[in-house]
């Protein structure tokens, strides 16, 4: 006989090679935590907050690849992680939450057709609050359950498009003993998915047969094929095609930025570059981005809109929303898909696009998103040319998680990816406070690498506790505070809509920061400031040569706006309409604009 929570753990560790668990504990799930405690084969990491603790996951995950596991107690320590669980569903991130709850007994489940709001201590019905936003939830009420729960939920958030899973385990539960051999067991034929109204192979003929028709083709890359475990297969497959490649916000890191194929990074944030091209494009394909609103913009009607659309997703879903729908849609598994089109190529002759090419690369080296007027001003920095003097001092294998806002938008915008880095955000939740736990995260499962992390200083505020956790497990995380002085994405949206009424944005209108140099001595850290672009590049290699956690606070100019961006115009009846992705602000001079498109603009 076994305790169940015992069963757990080892199931845990021999069967699905999970090794680091993130946990906070509590007397609901203290059985669970004594459990992990136990277990040879894994090691606990413990955060100052369960959102941390739910966000560390995910970074761990991003950075693995792998399954990442949650342990937290009933009541809010669930509640707690919720934007951490948003976060993965919306960016489909696998991790298994694992939350403590009272006695069966004592549970909600026995009162519900009377109304009570809670009858156990500390009681909260977890699962119907995170059943929306998880692939599974499940409450485990009968000890011989826990393996087909436990299997269940992990084969679903790791097969089909991967996201959270929650198991709310009873303490009674916990305690019970059980039988191995008489346990249910769970046979994943039960949530076996089947893709696709046809034949892949028949998709696949069209997909070449639109590409031997095009003159002016792009290929979207997207996550998915991160996920898909496509990475080297989608570099070698659009270097045999010779297609131009442009990047979605989450699949940003996929190809090198000095590729001779790669164009630019298509949005309403976005390039010039990549938004000339994807505008200008007869065949766009897209695979394993779900083509979000910031993508495609609230103009979407007019999204490549001179292409014939073909967008590959393991999604239905995603291919048949209504704010964007290809001319082919193929639901498939994004590795599947393109090692189905490596196939079919062998032996098929294909344009060659050199004239296309050549007119993408050179809008690229046309319009690059640090221009020389920003480096004119040696102080405050301008948040451009620290992305641009960053990354290019960054080494092969680098991993660096950003927030949101500055950090992610001109990292997006402005970042020299090389071939083996990971760089990423959370795109769909995009949530302040994401920034430092995600880095705890990646730089656990990266085996304890050196990670760069971008918070900005509003941001970081928002789990400044986790600096401890870098302390105490001394992670060699290279902290980046970008101190722009308040929400610079508020003050944007401000100054454009609201003829700059500032509320709630800075120190002028409610929200300020602490002098985080010195709230990086109370925590026992290194710390580091930069404030000029003179001699920027050493500067950021010092921080970096730092061998265990460090604090650079990275003085910003207030006043830079993203830029090249997507804009707005107010009409009369208070309606806004987006101008169309090629058309970006700052706007080009009308003759150089057109001269800019191939097609006939609007």
């Amino acid at each position: 006989m076994i305790k169940v929570t015992d069963y757990i753990t080892n199931r845990l560790d021999t069967e699905y090679g999970v090794t680091d668990v993130f946990m906070i504990s509590g007397g609901g799930a203290m059985h669970l935590v004594d459990s992990v405690g136990r277990q040879p084969g894994l090691r606990y990491i413990c955060p100052h907050h369960e959102q941390a603790c739910a966000i560390a996951a995910e970074g761990y995950s991003r950075a693995t690849g792998k399954l990442a596991v949650v342990v937290v107690t009933s009541g809010p320590g669930g509640t707690n992680t919720l934007t951490g669980v948003i976060g993965q569903w919306l960016d489909s991130v696998p991790v298994l939450y694992l939350s403590g709850q009272v006695k069966r007994e004592t549970t909600i489940e026995s009162c519900r057709a009377i109304g009570l709001r809670q009858l156990g201590d500390q009681e909260i019905n977890i699962t119907d609050i995170v059943r929306p936003v998880t692939k599974y939830a499940a409450i485990v009420n009968h000890a011989d359950d826990v393996q087909y729960h436990l299997d269940k939920a992990v084969y679903i958030a790791t097969h089909g498009r991967p996201g959270p899973v929650w198991l709310d385990i009873p303490l009674d539960i916990q305690a019970s003993l059980i039988d191995e051999n008489s346990l249910r067991r769970y046979n994943p034929s039960e949530d076996k998915q089947d893709y696709g109204d046809g034949p892949l192979s028949v998709q696949i003929d069209q997909v070449v047969s639109l590409l031997r028709e095009a003159e002016r083709p792009v290929f979207l890359a997207g996550q998915g094929i991160r996920i898909g475990n496509a990475v080297r297969l989608f570099r070698e497959l659009v270097e045999r095609l010779g297609i131009p490649v442009l990047t979605s916000f989450c699949g940003f890191d996929l190809i090198p930025s000095d590729h001779l194929l790669f164009v630019g990074r298509p949005g309403t944030l976005g390039s010039r570059a990549g938004n000339f091209a994807l505008q200008n494009a007869d065949v766009l394909l897209s695979v394993g981005s779900r083509n979000n609103v910031r993508q495609i913009s609230y103009n979407w009607g007019v999204f490549a809109k001179n292409a014939k659309k073909v967008v590959v997703d393991i999604d239905k879903a995603e291919l048949d929303k209504p704010t964007f729908r290809p001319d082919l849609a193929i639901q498939a598994d994004a590795g599947e898909f393109l090692r189905s089109l490596a196939a079919a190529i062998q032996n098929s002759s294909l344009p060659d696009w050199e004239w296309w090419r050549t007119w993408c690369v050179k809008r690229r080296e046309s319009y690059p998103v640090v221009v020389d007027d920003y480096w004119a001003k040696d102080s405050p920095v301008n948040p451009y040319c620290f992305i641009d003097a960053l990354t290019q001092v960054l080494s092969e294998d680098s991993r660096v998680v950003a927030g949101n806002g500055t950090a992610c938008v001109c990292l997006f915008q402005a970042g020299k990816v090389k071939a083996n880095q990971r760089m990423f955000w959370n795109s769909g939740c995009a949530s302040m406070g994401y920034d430092l736990p995600a880095a705890i995260g990646a730089c656990v499962g990266s085996g304890l690498k050196p990670v760069v992390c971008l918070a900005g200083d509003g941001s970081l505020q928002m789990n400044l506790q986790e600096l401890q956790t870098l302390v105490h497990y001394r992670l060699p995380v290279k902290l980046f505070v970008l101190n722009n002085n308040g929400y610079v994405s508020i003050r944007q949206t401000q100054d454009s809509f609201f003829e700059g009424r500032y509320v709630a944005r800075g120190p002028e209108s409610g929200v300020s920061f602490p002098d985080i140099i010195r709230v990086a001595g109370a925590y026992g850290l290194p710390a580091y400031r930069i404030d000029t672009h003179n001699n920027i590049r050493h500067q950021i290699n010092t921080v970096l040569q730092e061998l265990g956690p460090v604090v650079c606070e990275v003085m910003l100019d207030p006043e830079q706006n993203f830029a090249p961006r997507v804009s707005s115009e107010k009409k009369p009846d208070g309606t806004m309409v987006s101008k169309p992705l090629e058309d970006l602000y700052p706007f080009l001079p009308r003759a150089e604009f057109y001269g800019n498109m191939i097609v006939k603009a609007d």
